[in-house]
C-alpha cells in the first residue's frame, strides 16, 4: 500500500495558504501545460476571489516520492471555524503558514490551539520572507513562545522550520539561502508528518465535510479511521441521536489532484467522498452493519452573535429578486444549516421572520451575500451580541482585537477603543508600526472597524478574534449621529439635495428613487430628521439668467455590505436585494 501523509495547512487570513497550495500543485506537475493557468486555484467560489479569503475548506492531493500527500486548505478567519474544527480531524499534520514581518496573529492562535488540542505535528513555514523589515528569527522565537503558551507537548515544541516565499516558488530551511523550488518543504513534510497508520478491525469513516452534485446528490467527505470501505456493501450510518440507519455505498472516489478518482475499496488512513447515503448530518459515523460504534462527534463553538431574518416588505419588494416569500427565506435558511455546521437558526412567533445566530458579522453577512446572488430579497435587523447568565450575572463575548498602525496614528485608535470599553494588553512597535492589543466586548466591534479606518486615514490592519465570555461591561457613552430620512417617494432631485448639504452626508445620488421611511443619510445632529428630496425648484415664467449658482454636490457615501450591517441602529432594517442595499426605519410617521 503507498504511504499516506495528511496535512492541513492553516494561517491567518492573507498569509498565504491558497497561493502555498498553488505551488505545491505546480511542483507535482498535477496540472495539463496546455491549459491556461488561473492563480488561487482552490478559492473557486467568486465571493472567496473578491475578498481574498478562503471560506469553505478544499481538499488536493499530490504524489511525492511514491508518498501520495493529501493537503487540506482551511479558512482563517475565526468566523469560519466551523470549519476548520471539522476538517482538521482528518489531518495527521499541520502547516502553520506564518508571515515573516506580521508574525501570529489573533486567528493564528485560534486555528493553532484547535490543532494542537488533537495532537496534530506542526511544520512553521515562515512565509514572506522578501519582505521589507520582515525579522524570520523574531518571528520563528513569537511562534514558540505561542506554543508554549497554548500547552504545546514535548514532541509538538520540537517542530521542524522551512523559510520562504509561497509567491516567489522557493522555500529553504535558511532563510538566507534562496532556493528555486519548494521541494526543501516537501521534504520536511515526508520527514515530520507520521505516516497514516492502518487500524485492523471493523470500517470506521466519519463525515466530516459536504460536497454536492447536481447528478448524484450530497457527497459525504471524511477520512477512514479504521479497516477499508468497499462499493455496494451495506454499512449502519450513526446518527447524532444515537439511532442507526442501514446504507449502502454506491460510489467511492478518492481525490487525486485537483480532481476525484472513482475507486473500489479505500483503506484506513485514506480521505475519501461517497456518493449514494441519504439522510446524513456532517459528524455521523459510517460503521460495520454487525457493531457500529460512533466516533465522537466534534464540538462546535458556540455563536455569538445573532440578526433577524425577516421577508422583504419595502415599497420596493420584488422589484429586483426571485425568491421573496417567507417559504422561500425559510427553506434556503434550513439548507444552509446543513453543511454550516457554526450556524444556528430559530423560528419566532412570526411566521416570516427568523433568528439567525452566527459565529461573527462576517459570518453572517456571507451567507446574506451568497444568498442575494442567488436571487434572494430579505431584510435583516441589527447584529445582536448572545449575552448569557453565569453563576446569576449577566456574561457577554469578549474579543481580542489587534490593530497595526502608524505611530502618529495610535491615540486616535485607542481613544475609539477605550469608548467602547475596551482594555489594553499590549502596546509595542513593530517596524515602523506600532501594535496595538485590547481585549473588548464583541459588541463593540460592531461599527468599529469604520470609525477607526477614518479615523486613521485608512492606514490601520484590524483583526480580532473571540476569547471567552466575561461579566458584562455596561452601556457605552459615545454620541450617536441621527438618521435622515425621506418623507417623499420618487426621484432625489439636485435642486433637494444641494440645499440640504449642510444639514449632514448622504448615501443617494442624485436622480435615484426613494421611498418613504427610506435611510437616505447621517444627521449631523443625534437626532433623526425627515425630509423631501423630490422637491424641485419652483420656476416663474420669468427666469433671470444668472442667478443660479453652480452646484457642488458631494459624492455619496457607498457603504460595503458588513459596512451597512455594523451601521443600522435597533430601529432599523437592511434591505438585501440581489442589485441593492438600502437601510430604512422598521416603522415610520411623516
Amino acid at each position: 500500500m503507498q504511504p499516506i501523509r495528511n496535512i492541513a495547512i492553516i494561517a491567518h487570513v492573507d498569509h498565504g495558504k491558497t497561493t502555498l497550495v498553488d505551488k505545491i500543485i505546480d511542483q507535482a506537475k498535477i496540472l495539463d501545460d496546455r491549459k491556461e493557468r488561473t492563480d488561487l486555484l482552490l478559492d473557486n467560489n467568486d465571493l472567496e476571489r473578491e475578498r481574498g479569503i478562503t471560506i469553505l475548506s478544499k481538499n488536493v492531493s499530490v504524489h511525492y516520492k511514491d508518498t501520495k500527500i493529501n493537503v487540506i486548505d482551511t479558512p482563517g478567519h475565526a468566523d469560519f471555524g466551523g470549519e476548520v474544527e471539522r476538517v482538521l480531524k482528518m489531518a495527521d499534520g499541520v502547516l502553520l503558514l506564518v508571515d515573516a514581518f506580521e508574525g501570529p496573529m489573533p486567528q493564528t492562535r485560534f486555528v493553532l490551539g484547535k490543532a494542537l488540542e488533537l495532537g496534530l505535528t506542526p511544520i512553521v513555514v515562515v512565509n514572506k520572507v522578501d519582505k521589507e523589515n520582515c525579522t524570520p528569527d523574531i518571528v520563528h522565537e513569537k511562534v514558540f513562545d505561542l506554543m508554549f503558551a497554548l500547552e504545546a507537548t514535548e514532541e509538538q515544541l520540537d517542530f521542524a522550520t522551512i523559510y520562504g516565499s509561497a509567491k516567489n516558488n522557493w522555500m529553504s530551511t535558511d532563510w538566507r539561502n534562496e532556493t528555486d523550488n519548494i521541494i526543501p518543504l516537501l521534504d520536511a513534510v515526508l520527514e515530520s508528518i507520521p505516516a497514516t497508520k492502518y487500524n485492523e478491525g471493523t470500517a470506521q469513516m466519519q463525515i466530516t465535510s459536504l460536497d454536492y452534485s447536481a447528478f448524484t446528490g450530497r457527497i459525504a467527505i471524511g477520512r477512514v479511521f479504521r479497516g477499508d470501505l468497499e462499493v455496494g456493501k451495506d454499512y449502519m450510518l450513526c446518527k447524532a441521536d444515537g439511532s442507526t440507519k442501514k446504507v449502502r455505498i454506491k460510489e467511492l472516489h478518492v481525490f487525486e489532484g485537483m480532481g476525484k478518482l472513482q475507486v473500489e475499496k479505500v483503506p484506513c488512513g485514506d480521505i475519501c467522498a461517497i456518493t449514494g447515503l441519504d439522510g446524513f448530518e456532517i459528524g455521523d459515523t459510517i460503521a460495520d452493519l454487525e457493531n457500529p460504534e460512533a466516533l465522537p462527534r466534534t464540538e462546535i463553538d458556540q455563536p455569538t452573535m445573532s440578526m433577524l431574518f425577516t421577508i422583504n416588505n419595502s415599497p420596493f419588494f420584488g422589484k429586483e429578486g426571485k425568491f421573496v416569500t417567507s417559504r422561500h427565506l425559510r427553506d434556503r435558511l434550513f439548507k444552509e444549516l446543513e453543511k454550516n455546521l457554526a450556524l444556528k437558526v430559530e423560528t419566532t412567533d412570526s411566521e416570516d421572520k427568523f433568528n439567525v445566530f452566527g459565529r461573527g458579522v462576517l459570518h453572517l453577512s456571507v451567507l446574506i451575500e451568497t444568498m442575494r446572488r442567488e436571487g434572494y430579497e430579505l431584510q435583516v435587523g441589527r447584529p445582536q451580541v448572545i449575552i448569557k447568565e453565569i453563576d446569576g450575572k449577566k456574561h457577554e463575548p469578549m474579543e481580542t482585537l489587534s490593530i497595526d498602525v502608524p505611530e502618529d496614528m495610535a491615540s486616535k485608535a485607542i481613544n475609539l477603543v477605550s469608548l467602547r470599553k475596551g482594555d489594553m494588553l499590549v502596546m509595542e512597535p513593530k517596524g515602523d508600526l506600532q501594535h496595538l492589543e485590547f481585549s473588548i466586548p464583541s459588541r463593540g466591534l460592531i461599527g468599529l472597524r469604520n470609525k477607526i479606518l477614518t479615523a486613521t486615514g485608512g492606514t490601520a490592519i484590524i483583526n480580532h478574534r473571540f476569547s471567552e465570555y466575561g461579566p458584562y461591561k455596561g452601556d457605552f457613552t459615545e454620541e450617536v449621529k441621527g438618521a435622515i430620512v425621506s418623507s417623499a417617494a420618487g426621484k432625489a432631485t439636485a435642486y433637494a439635495l444641494n440645499r440640504l448639504q449642510d444639514r449632514g452626508v448622504f448615501f443617494i445620488d442624485i436622480n435615484q428613487e426613494i421611498y418613504i421611511g427610506q435611510v437616505i443619510g447621517e444627521n449631523s445632529k443625534s437626532d433623526d430628521m425627515a425630509v423631501n428630496l423630490i422637491k424641485g425648484k419652483q420656476l416663474t415664467n420669468m427666469r433671470k439668467s444668472g442667478t443660479d449658482d453652480a452646484m457642488k454636490i458631494a459624492p455619496k457615501i457607498d457603504f460595503s455590505l458588513e459596512e451597512n450591517m455594523e451601521y443600522i441602529k435597533g430601529d432599523e432594517y437592511l434591505e438585501v436585494t440581489p442589485q441593492s442595499l438600502r437601510m430604512r426605519k422598521i416603522v415610520f410617521k411623516a
